[in-house]
Formats: C-alpha cells, sequence, structure tokens
C-alpha cells in the first residue's frame, strides 16, 4: 500500500512539474514583464532596475526553479492589471466559483439519480425514452446557449432570477458566501443549472447502465423471487450497488467544472475565478493565467489522485495491477 501510495504522489508530482514548466512558459513567450508593469515613460535605468528584481537576467533553470518554489508557497507574483497579489485576487474569486461548482454538482445528482433510476427501471416506457433523446441533447448544447436561454426565459421573459452577478454576500472571516441571503441563492440558481445540464446527462447515463447491469445480478433475482417488493428492490439493493461508480465520477467531474465553470461564469458574470481568468486573457496578465492554471489543475490532480486512493483502499487488488 505504501509503494503504491508513493506512486500515486510522483505521479501527481510530475504532472504538476509539467503544469508548472507550461505556465512558466507563458511568462517567458507571451509579452515582456518590464513592458507591462511600467509606463512608456519610464526611464532605461527604471527598466533595468525592474528587470533586476525580477530576476529575468538568470538562466532559464534558476529562472523555472524559483518559479516552482514561489508557486508552491502560493506565491505568482502581482497582477499585471490590477497591481495586486495573484493568489489575494483568486483567493477573493475562489469561493463563487466553489460554491456555483457544488450547487451545480448537487443538482446534478438530485436530478440525474432518480431520471437514471427512472429510465432503467421503466425501459421501452414513452417517457423513458423521451429523457434518454432529451439527454443527448443536453449533451449536445453548448453551455453558453443554456445560459443565454435560461436568462432570456426566467429573467428576462419572466423576471424570476437575476440575469447576472452574485446577487447579496456575508463575510464569514475570509470566506464569501451568499448562500446565507435570499438574492445570493436567487442568483446562484440559473449559472448552477446551466453549469450542470452536462453533468445531469452523465450521471443519468451512468446510473442507468449500472443499474441495468446490477438487476440482471443473481441477487437481484434471488430478492424478487423472495416476494421483496419492487420498490425495494429497486432502491435498496440495486440502486445502493451502483453508486460507486457514480460517487466516483462526480469527484473526478468536479475538478472539470471548476475548470469548465469559465464560460458559464462569462455568460452570467459570476465573479469567479473563470471570469478573472477571461478578463487576465484580455488584458494579457500573465501571472493571473499561470496561477489560474496551476491552481485548477491542482485542484483536478489532487482529486483524481484521491479518487484512485480511496479504490486501492477499497479494492486492495488495484494496488497490485498498479503498482
Amino acid at each position: 500500500m505504501i509503494a503504491f501510495l508513493i506512486k500515486r504522489i510522483a505521479n501527481a508530482m510530475l504532472v504538476m512539474l509539467a503544469v508548472a514548466f507550461f505556465a512558466f512558459m507563458i511568462f517567458r513567450f507571451v509579452g515582456d514583464p518590464v513592458e507591462m508593469m511600467l509606463n512608456e515613460q519610464a526611464t532605461q535605468a527604471e527598466r533595468a532596475d525592474l528587470r533586476a528584481k525580477l530576476g529575468l537576467e538568470d538562466g532559464f533553470l534558476v529562472q523555472f526553479g524559483r518559479f516552482v518554489t514561489n508557486a508552491a508557497q502560493g506565491d505568482f507574483g502581482i497582477s499585471y492589471r490590477n497591481q495586486q497579489e495573484v493568489i489575494g485576487l483568486i483567493a477573493e474569486r475562489f469561493p463563487a466559483t466553489f460554491e456555483l461548482v457544488i450547487v451545480a454538482t448537487i443538482i446534478s445528482l438530485a436530478v440525474g439519480i432518480p431520471l437514471g433510476v427512472v429510465t432503467a427501471i421503466r425501459r421501452g416506457a414513452w417517457y423513458s425514452e423521451a429523457l434518454q433523446f432529451l439527454s443527448i441533447i443536453g449533451v449536445s448544447l453548448p453551455s453558453f446557449v443554456v445560459g443565454i436561454v435560461l436568462i432570456l426565459v426566467f429573467s428576462v421573459t419572466l423576471g424570476l432570477f437575476p440575469a447576472f452577478g452574485r446577487g447579496e454576500t456575508v463575510q464569514i472571516g475570509w470566506w464569501s458566501t451568499g448562500l446565507l441571503t435570499e438574492l445570493g441563492r436567487a442568483a446562484i440558481l440559473l449559472p448552477a443549472v446551466s453549469l450542470s445540464l452536462f453533468q445531469i446527462t452523465l450521471v443519468m447515463r451512468l446510473v442507468r447502465a449500472e443499474m441495468l447491469e446490477v438487476l440482471r445480478a443473481d441477487f437481484i433475482k434471488f430478492a424478487r423471487a423472495r416476494g421483496v417488493p419492487a420498490r425495494i428492490v429497486h432502491f435498496r439493493h440495486a440502486l445502493r450497488n451502483c453508486l460507486m461508480p457514480v460517487v466516483t465520477m462526480t469527484a473526478m467531474q468536479i475538478g472539470n467544472l471548476i475548470a469548465f465553470a469559465l464560460i458559464t461564469e462569462t455568460v452570467f458574470q459570476w465573479p469567479g475565478m473563470g471570469l478573472l481568468f477571461i478578463q487576465a486573457v484580455t488584458f494579457v496578465d500573465i501571472p493571473v493565467m499561470a496561477a489560474y492554471l496551476c491552481i485548477v489543475s491542482f485542484i483536478f490532480v489532487a482529486l483524481n489522485t484521491m479518487v484512485d486512493i480511496a479504490y486501492a483502499v477499497i479494492d486492495p487488488r488495484l494496488r497490485g495491477a498498479n503498482g
């Protein structure tokens, strides 16, 4: 088990090192930091002083080593646009993105699991076929199209929910949350639904496939032969035995939701990390771009590593199969 843990952690560190190298290359080849941080009236001496202060005269390996060391400590430098520490900007925006992803995940599970069960135990019914057809549409529609339609219908036409922004928020220490206010809960609903639509489809189709497999198992046939009610067979026996892949997929998809929430955040002007990244790209704010890439990659790698370790704990056979 110890060897398995060491191998998984080493793999995660290698992935993060590759991500850090890519982020560092952004600094090297996307514009000159000195030109971006100083105005046009800056003297040559001021430029040379800033270049020395940033360590741009050092060798490639020295600069990369310094970047990795600083990034591991959460130091990504100063934002070119806001003239603030990048990690502070990320910390301000992270609660909004995290809450959006968590609410979207809850919606996807609350909707996707029941729909998957219905389409599995009611195969051939017209509404089961209709749900599967709608799931294909859900996979095919781009999230920005879904977001615009939701705004048009529920904000512009019906006036039920805010069209943009996070609504009213409260501070709990350094964490800002809108889930404790009525306006905040109303504001998060549309972007969360837009972000969760693809996830709902994945959960529904996965639950359906797993349910169909479990319902063919011998213990299910035995339970039915004993006269166990269908409700207990479906929900206590079958559903409980097919939730592990759903939990695994959901944990892995959280990283994807954080990474791709930038489209939803842009459509709804949600003040999260995704919107911050889009603004950074617009203004060529390289430190923010590099920090976003490293942080999102770290979240994704950490979640995948934890899932691998959890699987190895649950099923010892995986330890030998994966070294």
